[in-house]
């Protein structure tokens, strides 16, 4: 029968064991990470690159909604510096792969119920069509998104909390 000292230091042993390898684990993570946090930033260069193209007067967008210490108030815990994502103020020309995936998916949510000759939808709605928990803080965040949509002329807003696609992109065939 093994000593209680003895099994204490093989338990011992294998805690140590356990604890070296996600010791070395962190470290494949943070080698990761770093590398991650480098292509992020990259991708930060190239929207505000394209902000420059694509906004009004050639300029970057006077209505880029970021936060005071430069983070994006929607973003969930992004690398320091973060950016909000950007929503140009619509025109005809311009087509919906501008906007991030998230916006993009209220619009062709929107343009689906046109096409199928159903009137506005609410952010309740649209978080259950998503597959959404239909929680406040989803409800917000979506409400938040389409508000934003509204303000930059994306979407209308018929009725209070009520939202659907504007006339003119309504006519578009979904962003060409």
């Amino acid at each position: 029968m093994p000593s209680l000292v003895g099994l204490l230091e093989q338990r011992e042993l294998g805690a140590r064991r356990r604890v070296d390898e996600l010791c070395e684990e962190a470290d494949r993570i943070q080698a990761e990470l770093a590398v991650a946090e480098l292509e992020w930033r990259e991708w930060v260069i190239a929207r505000r690159r394209v902000d420059t193209v694509l906004g009004p007067h050639g300029g970057t967008t006077a209505d880029a909604e970021v936060a005071e210490d430069g983070r994006d108030a929607d973003a969930p815990s992004a690398p320091r510096d973060a950016v909000k994502s950007q929503v140009p103020v619509w025109r005809e020309e311009l087509p919906w792969s501008v906007l991030s995936v998230d916006y993009q998916r209220i619009l062709k949510a929107l343009a689906d119920r046109i096409r199928l000759g159903q009137g506005p939808l609410t952010c309740q709605e649209m978080a259950a069509d998503f597959g959404m928990d239909v929680v406040p803080a989803r409800v917000e965040t979506l409400r938040s998104k389409a508000k934003r949509l509204v303000a930059h002329g994306w979407l209308a807003e018929p009725a209070p909390g009520r939202f659907t696609l504007a006339a003119g992109v309504a006519g578009t065939t979904g962003g060409s």
